[in-house]
């Protein structure tokens, strides 16, 4: 049996069932539903041949090269599911609802599953979450300067029972130019929201949602504008934890990293930090003064905070002093804080 199901569905029955992707491994690559298992019709390459022989002969020769292509594997396409799943309940989509997972869902359904397709494919699964990602939403913004624990305070907050989107947690990045050591390969930008999604999809939209404040970039990803949007116009509380406490933290968190991934590191903003300051921080960095080069690099963050902070649209701003010797104390104080001035 095969029956259409509609994106908003699909993606409450994704939670639930096995979701069966047959684009292309490139496609699946760029980007997919989180969860979702690749079973690709074509390769890379068949499907380049066949996409061609649709421009150049139309789309009757395309199909009879692609049925071509696709018999001979219909064992293996079998043997891929049956790994995935015994026989049940599937969902299966393509790129636009189409051709490739009409026939794929063929081939299944002979073979004994009840398959859900996507009506409108991965296309439409697309155009679902970005409007999902665009609902109002009540926001708790935490920010502060570089090297003040937020991320670790957010972390804290979750476990007091607030619901958290951890940005940088998905886009495996801490937002700096070192905020890529020691995190695993960032996601492509369509798998970033995808992901987000996935954790947007699981929020109380009746409860106040916490994010850290962040730039539009993280890393090589960029928030998608409805997020940025959120950011901006949510309740921005600022913690202020004292300089020589973000200092000692910084130099915690990665001064143990490979000495030339940090060189390279500072490197990237050298232009910023200008001639002097840069030899100066390396010159630091070559001999282990790890906090002088924390300090020399918080003067630039700071100063770039600033600036952003001028530009921010929120109409809400609110500082709040941490003393970042104790998470559990500093994150009920956030809470006690940002009750008061919700």
């Amino acid at each position: 049996m095969i029956l259409p199901i509609e994106p908003t569905l699909f993606l409450k029955q994704a939670s639930l069932l096995p979701v069966v992707d047959v684009r292309s491994p490139g496609e699946f690559a760029q980007g997919h539903i989180p969860g979702a298992f690749s079973i690709p019709l074509f390769d890379d390459a068949e499907r380049a041949v066949v996409g061609t022989l649709y421009v150049q002969s139309g789309r009757e020769d395309a199909i009879r090269k692609g049925i071509e292509i696709a018999v001979p594997k219909t064992g293996g396409y079998l043997e891929s599911l049956r790994k995935v799943s015994p026989p049940c309940k599937i969902l299966l989509h393509c790129w636009r609802g189409g051709l490739r997972s009409e026939k794929m869902a063929e081939v299944f359904s002979n073979a004994g599953y009840e398959v859900g397709l996507l009506t409108g494919g991965y296309k439409a699964y697309r155009r679902t979450i970005r409007e999902g990602l665009a609902r109002p939403v009540k926001m708790m913004v935490l920010g502060g300067y570089t090297g003040s624990g937020k991320t670790a305070l957010l972390h804290e907050i979750a476990l007091k029972g607030e619901q958290v989107v951890d940005l940088e947690g998905l886009a495996c990045h801490k937002g700096s130019v070192f905020g890529a050591l020691g995190q695993p390969a960032q996601p492509t930008n369509e798998q970033f929201e995808n992901n987000l999604y996935a954790r947007w999809s699981e929020l109380d939209f009746s409860r106040v949602v916490w994010m850290e404040d962040e730039s539009r970039m993280i890393g090589r990803v960029t928030l998608p504008d409805p997020v940025v949007e959120h950011l901006s116009g949510g309740t921005l509380i600022r913690i202020e934890l004292d300089f020589r406490i973000r200092i000692r933290r910084l130099v915690g968190e990665y001064a143990g990293f490979d000495m030339q991934l940090l060189s390279e590191a500072i490197k990237r903003i050298g232009e910023r930090l200008g001639g002097t300051r840069t030899r100066e921080a390396m010159e630091a960095l070559e001999n282990k003064r790890f906090d002088e080069v924390a300090a020399i690099v918080l003067s630039y963050y700071d100063k770039a905070y600033l600036f952003s902070m001028s530009r921010r649209k929120n109409k809400k701003i609110y500082d709040i002093p941490v003393s970042g010797e104790n998470l559990k104390t500093d994150a009920a104080r956030i809470l006690e804080f940002a009750l008061n001035c919700s």
